[in-house]
């Protein structure tokens, strides 16, 4: 994940006090194909809601929808 990301990301947790799984893709071969050219993704409930960036508003509303 990039640090801009995690940045908002942990930003926003600060808020909403949600848990955060880091993964780290590499030496996984299934997880580098799947995810290598959308880096950073950010899931939620096992379902891709940012590739590229995250924009903090749309996380929030994001997160208030779960």
């Amino acid at each position: 994940m990039c640090e801009r990301a995690l940045e908002v990301v942990r930003d926003v947790q600060a808020e909403l006090e949600f848990d955060l799984v880091l993964v780290d893709i590499g030496g996984d071969p299934e997880l580098e194909a799947r995810y290598r050219e959308h880096l950073p993704v950010v899931e939620i409930d096992g379902e891709r809601a940012f590739t590229y960036f995250v924009e903090p508003v749309s996380l929030r509303a994001r997160l208030a929808g779960s």
